[in-house]
């Protein structure tokens, strides 16, 4: 088995080995993965933080060993938890701007190292600061299919970062997250953190948010915002109808 780590501050994950793929999801700095196959450009990977399949650049990543990739998951590395920190990496004197969620591996002081490069962290990394704060950080942030940073995210990226930043491991799509959790009864019984799940006409969960408390919804739908929610799902303020009909809700704390 080979092992690899994300060294740029995020790479897309695309359903087939082609630009124009669609990106599925993305790999974030630090973020480690197994390589289950090779070919001239691409590699397909599974990551180990939520399982999930795709393909990536063979230039966007670097080589991990099955030491190294054993101890990254035992050992709970720090996050970053502002919008943008800043990491000096030292071999060519740039500097590259991770994302909320990277992981900072091998951390010693304040230099973490990637595959065979070293990258200084420049200044504060933030730190954890609840549900609530941690999904209004991401508001206005424009809904981007397969996103999971401040610049673009999509409705189960946004549940999946905002639950990762506060140490809650969640899968990556919403209708993988709505097996997830304990069932909650009813809507007035829903507290602070709770993900709301919705379907289409077939029945299938297609949407999800985290509920503020039992009439307000945060949740990425053109963009991250805040929303109306009763019975009956997602009421849009802008849009003045309701727009997504609840399934069921779930709670993770």
């Amino acid at each position: 088995m080979e092992y690899g780590i994300c060294n740029l501050a995020v790479i897309p994950l695309r359903a087939e080995p082609n630009d124009r793929s669609e990106q599925v999801s993305q790999v974030l700095f630090g973020e480690i993965f197994e390589v289950t196959e090779w070919n001239e450009r691409w590699v397909k990977i599974i990551t180990e933080s939520d399982n999930y399949t795709g393909w990536i650049g063979r230039l966007q990543f670097a080589a991990l060993g099955h030491i190294a990739y054993a101890s990254f998951k035992q050992e709970p590395w720090p996050l970053t938890y502002r919008p943008i920190t800043q990491a000096w990496k030292i071999a060519d004197n740039s500097v590259i701007y991770l994302p909320a969620g990277s992981s900072l591996a091998f951390l010693k002081g304040t230099t973490c190292a990637v595959g065979a490069d070293r990258f200084e962290v420049i200044g504060e990394i933030g730190e954890r600061e609840g549900i609530t704060a941690t999904a209004k950080s991401f508001l206005n942030t424009p809904y981007l299919w397969g996103g999971r940073t401040h610049f673009g995210i999509d409705c189960s990226g946004f549940t999946q970062m905002v639950f990762k930043l506060n140490n809650i491991k969640i899968k990556r799509d919403a209708s993988d997250q709505v097996q997830e959790g304990v069932l909650v009864e009813s809507l007035n019984k829903a507290r602070l953190g709770d993900l709301a799940f919705f379907n289409n006409e077939a029945g299938r969960v297609t949407h999800v948010g985290i509920l503020l408390n039992s009439a307000q919804i945060i949740h990425a739908s053109g963009k991250v915002k805040i929303d109306s929610i009763d019975n009956d799902g997602i009421y849009s303020e802008d849009q003045k109808r309701h727009t997504h009909k609840l399934h069921n809700i779930k709670r993770f704390m």
